[in-house]
This record gives structure tokens, C-alpha cells and sequence, in this order.
């Protein structure tokens, strides 16, 4: 008798250690909104690349706009075909041939932090001012569609995402947010959410003219919210929260405006979602379905502050290699102290004062 109840302490003892053994090894899931930026989601290729190499994280949702929609789709065509090992190269491949696409010598001046738009790019440039798209480039010839048909297989990833993927798109006619779900990408829907009306004529989709999704969301955060059963969402920033000064020249003014609309759609919705929190977390034990998501909400961020590689609005067009890779590197070491720190609260709580970054 004593025997037989020793054995089935110990196999108590052993089956509880064994479950909380389990416990402890589950993958922490997690949703990514990836913010566009041009260029500058180099800095979210480096991000994804370390969080990708950490096999503790799964993902269920990635949100995304202009570059961050290239990225997201990236990463799922990638993953589809080989894991996080493909989702990671899926990424290099992009980012490093679109560097061979334009000709540095012309576009590049100065070099590391200090790098920038040569001044005939910039004379360039200035012609965006003066004509349309459709007359600077009749043809309405880019480089970026050549490359993502070659290497994303849009057909299948309809079929087969391995993840939910929400990639927003402005309406240009009534200026209205429109997000496309995994069965919709289309190579004219990754366009449709980089077209910088400036410089590409509108994209058509369903009759529709269609500019860069960063108009309306940079990123979309209230589809993962919704349609994601997962409560951790990380926000993978390109646009700096605040800056110390907006400086004085015309220059730098039309850089802070050109700043404060791409991310002033992200700075109202994290407004209104702390405000919603607020009041779920206060409201009545009996709630429905949205305000039990609300109460569970947890947020957390890497983001770009005090990179002055990110500063420049011109920069988002420089597709140069060694400035692309320079912002990798800095992205990656943001994602490892990230994962270094703050991940220990995914499945916990916030980790970032969401009052205090957005009000």
C-alpha cells in the first residue's frame, strides 16, 4: 500500500512538473504592425530578422503599410515556402536586390549617418512639384513590380498564408482606409499601398484609384485587435514619437509635415484604444465580446527614437546598399534588446506607457 501510493505521488509529482515544464517551452505568439517608411523598413527587415531567429516566437496577424505591407507579405511568402528560415531570406532577397535597382553614384551623397539624396536627385525630386506622374513617367515604369512578382508567389499565398495578413490601401477618391486580407494580395495591392501619388499614378483596384495605405494607417492596429485571437500586439515604428526640435528652415518644417501625417492615423487610434482600455478595465464584470478583447490588449514597441539614420524624410527614398544595411543592423540590435527585455511580458501585460507615447 505504501508502495503503491509513493508511486502515485511520484507520478503525480512527475506529471505536474512535466506540465508546467510545457508550459514554460510554449512558443510566445505574438501579431506584428509594421509602420511604412520607403527605405527605412530596412530598419524593420533587421527587426524581423532577430525575432525570426528567436524559435520561442510564433505569429498570427501581421498588419502593415507601405513598406510594412512589402514586409508582412514578405515574411509569410517566405515562411510559407521554408519555415523561418525562408521568412529571413524571403527578406534579404528583397532588400538586397532592390538596392542594385537605381545607380548610387547619381542618387548618393556622404556616407554612414550622414548619408543623403545627392543634390541631382533632389533637382530631380523638386520636378514632383511641377508635373505629374503620368507626364515625369508615361510609361509608369517601377522596378518595385518587377520585383515582388519574381519573388512572391501570389497565387499560392492566397491559398496557403500561414498567417492572417491585413495590408491597408487609401482610397484616393474618398480617401478611406481599405484593408486587403491574405486571399486578396495581389502584386497590385503591395503597389497600391507604396504609390506615393507624387511620384506613381494611382493603382486600380476593383475600378478604384488606390494611393499609399501610410494616408489612412501606418499601420492598421484595430485588425489585430479584432480579428486575431492573440492579445499581444508589437508595433515595429519607423516615425519617431517626438522629436526635441522640428527645427526652423522650410526644409525641415516640410520634413515634420510630412512626418506628422504619416503617423498621425497611428497617434489617434492608440489614443482612442487607451481611452477604450480605460473604460473596459472599468466597466462591468458581464461584457461582450469586444470589451473582453480590450481588457486583454497587450501592447508593446521597438521602435527608431534617437536613430538620426531615420531622421531624414528624404532618405525613404534612398535604396543604396550600404545605407539599407546600416539600418538592418540597427534594427536588429533594437529587436535583441527588445527580446533581451520587455518580451517577458508577452502573454502578461503592456509593456510600454501607452498614455504617455500616445496620449
Amino acid at each position: 500500500m505504501i508502495t503503491r501510493t509513493g508511486t502515485m505521488t511520484h507520478a503525480i509529482r512527475s506529471g505536474v512538473l512535466g506540465y508546467w515544464h510545457s508550459l514554460r517551452k510554449k512558443p510566445l505568439r505574438l501579431n506584428l504592425a509594421l509602420q511604412g517608411g520607403g527605405s527605412h523598413g530596412a530598419f524593420t527587415w533587421g527587426v524581423l530578422d532577430a525575432l525570426l531567429a528567436d524559435s520561442r516566437l510564433e505569429f498570427e496577424g501581421l498588419s502593415g503599410s507601405s513598406a510594412g505591407a512589402l514586409n508582412a507579405v514578405l515574411l509569410a511568402d517566405g515562411w510559407m515556402k521554408n519555415g523561418r528560415d525562408g521568412a529571413r531570406q524571403s527578406l534579404q532577397n528583397f532588400w538586397t536586390t532592390l538596392a542594385t535597382q537605381l545607380p548610387p553614384g547619381l542618387m548618393v551623397q556622404g556616407e554612414g549617418e550622414a548619408i543623403s539624396l545627392s543634390t541631382l536627385s533632389k533637382a530631380l525630386l523638386n520636378l514632383t512639384a511641377y508635373f505629374s506622374p503620368g507626364q515625369l513617367n508615361p510609361l509608369a515604369i517601377n522596378p518595385l513590380r518587377d520585383l515582388l512578382n519574381a519573388q512572391i508567389d501570389f497565387a499560392r499565398l492566397g491559398r496557403d498564408c500561414p498567417f492572417k495578413l491585413f495590408i491597408a490601401a487609401t482610397q484616393a477618391n474618398s480617401g478611406k482606409l481599405r484593408v486587403f486580407r491574405e486571399h486578396e494580395i495581389s502584386c497590385d495591392v503591395l503597389m497600391a499601398s507604396t504609390c506615393l501619388p507624387r511620384l506613381h499614378t494611382p493603382v486600380q483596384i476593383d475600378g478604384q484609384p488606390y494611393w499609399d495605405g501610410g494616408y489612412s494607417a501606418n499601420p492598421p492596429i484595430f485588425p489585430l485587435l479584432y480579428g486575431c485571437k492573440c492579445s499581444d500586439i508589437l508595433l515595429v515604428l519607423l516615425s519617431p514619437l517626438e522629436r526635441a526640435d522640428c527645427g526652423n528652415s522650410a526644409e525641415a518644417i516640410q520634413e515634420r509635415i510630412a512626418e506628422i501625417t504619416f503617423s498621425s492615423h497611428l497617434m489617434r487610434e492608440m489614443s482612442l484604444f487607451n481611452q477604450a482600455l480605460a473604460h473596459a478595465r472599468g466597466g462591468l464584470a458581464h461584457s461582450g465580446r469586444l470589451e473582453r478583447r480590450l481588457k486583454n490588449a497587450r501592447f508593446h514597441m521597438v521602435d527608431s527614437s534617437g536613430l538620426s539614420s531615420l531622421q531624414g524624410t528624404e532618405t525613404k527614398l534612398l535604396a543604396y546598399a550600404p545605407f539599407l544595411q546600416m539600418l538592418m543592423q540597427q534594427g536588429r540590435e533594437r529587436a535583441t534588446q527588445w527580446l533581451a527585455g520587455d518580451s517577458q511580458y508577452l502573454g502578461k501585460s503592456t509593456s510600454i506607457d501607452l498614455l504617455k507615447c500616445f496620449g
